[in-house]
């Protein structure tokens, strides 16, 4: 008998905890709090603790590599400068896609919730951080407190700082970059440990999510949930698909076959930071991106490129200002579109934070916040779809990178 991939591992898992979750919420909703509490929670929370304990480190790790490994302050600022302009430009196209959609097929016209239901609805945004907040933090005061405390944002830019020097220092400091070279291959063999528990972590998570959700929630915001799925598909196929056919030069079905297990690891921990030592495993080994665009595009994908969330923000906006029966104007879809654009800037790649950048959003427009309340109980169903469309991008847009820069290089050889 043939023996399972990961991937066919990993799908079988997440099917049966779909199957589990639902049947256990509609027939024994007594023994799936017995099962959660013991063993569907237990087994998500040891799987995300897991990839979550080399988050930082690879971050790190990586990024100070792929900075070192361009060779020369040129290249990186190129790498860099394509790599952020791709990512603000597929944001904005992605929250358009959810605006238009939004408009066009009007989820929260006719709205099954009553007046009582929406005065009902509630969401704390006091805690919405300001673009200008955000944008002024990036540089860390201490980047040890950074490390410690999972910033992103400013362990990304110290990575790029310590990297930075270590190109322009070369062999002076050739000890450091082993070192470096080192505590990458330890984390990338800690990667390939983790992953075999992937399969039952799936299991675990989609099992739990799916069994506390149940139908209910699924059928009482249907049109909002359709209009959501419908534009990340448009988004995967058309966006990526033409960075990747148009840009990479590949087949996106090439590419989404390949890279379908970290999209799978995705969609079951909702987040892209936690996916991240995944994503980039899967890119490198299976879609043949370099080393040094896969370390500098994906954990700095991971923090700006929100294009799945940019997609409820959009949708999102305009089903809450339909329920409201408020009409949205230009200028205001306008601001929604780049308050979104900016605020994905520095936000950290965990479940939830769509929630957090949406209140932002609404109040840059004046629309109640309380009207998140009216879709929490779906988001976390659909937060795994968006990661698994976050994830996508950041790896179509390394793809792309890492073929421009190779076609570079063939130019640069030839003398052209």
């Amino acid at each position: 008998m043939k023996k399972l991939n990961l991937t066919a591992k990993i799908l079988i898992a997440l099917v049966l905890g779909i199957i589990t979750g639902l049947a256990l919420n509609a027939f024994a909703p007594d023994l799936f709090a017995t099962l959660d509490t013991y063993l569907f929670s237990p087994l998500g929370q040891i799987f995300l603790s897991l990839i979550n304990m080399l988050v930082v480190p690879i971050v790190f790790f990586s990024l100070v590599l792929g900075v070192a490994g361009l060779g020369d302050t040129k290249k990186l600022g190129r790498m860099g400068f394509k790599t952020v302009v791709t990512f603000l430009v597929t944001t904005a196209i992605a929250i358009t896609i959810g605006l238009s959609l939004g408009a066009i097929i009007q989820p929260g016209e006719n709205s099954p919730f009553t007046a009582e239901e929406r005065d009902a609805a509630s969401f704390e945004g006091e805690d919405t951080p300001s673009v200008g907040e955000t944008l002024l933090s990036v540089i860390p005061e201490n980047p040890i407190s950074a490390l410690a405390e999972g910033n992103m944002l400013q362990i990304i830019a110290f990575s790029i700082f310590i990297g930075f020097a270590l190109t322009v220092l070369k062999e002076k400091t050739k000890g450091v970059m082993n070192l470096f070279e080192q505590g990458n291959d330890i984390m990338m063999f800690l990667v390939g440990i983790v992953m075999k528990f992937a399969p039952y972590g799936t299991f675990g998570l989609i099992a739990s999510a799916l069994g506390e959700a149940g139908f209910e929630s699924l059928q009482s915001i249907l049109m909002y949930v359709f209009v959501v799925l419908l534009a990340l598909v448009i988004h995967a196929i058309v966006t990526y698909g033409s960075i990747i056919f148009f840009l990479a030069k590949k087949s996106p079905i090439w590419f989404y076959k390949n890279f379908f297990p970290a999209m799978t690891v995705g969609f079951s921990t909702s987040s892209s930071n936690a996916t991240l030592p995944i994503s980039m495993e899967v890119a490198q080994r299976d879609l043949k991106v370099s080393k040094a665009s896969s370390s500098f595009v994906q954990p700095l994908g991971a923090t700006i490129n929100m294009d799945g969330t940019a997609i409820m923000q959009g949708v999102a906006t305009i089903f809450i200002a339909q329920i409201y029966a408020v009409d949205l104007t230009f200028v205001q879809l306008l601001t929604v579109v780049m308050t979104a654009v900016l605020a994905s800037i520095g936000t950290a790649g965990v479940p939830g934070v769509g929630l957090i950048l949406l209140a932002m959003v609404l109040n840059s427009v004046n629309l109640p916040v309380a009207g998140i309340g009216l879709i929490l109980g779906i988001d976390r169903l659909l937060d795994m779809c968006r990661t698994a469309i976050n994830i996508s991008g950041d790896a179509a847009v390394a793809l792309f990178v890492s073929e421009s820069e190779k076609n570079k290089k063939i130019k640069e050889q030839r003398g052209e």
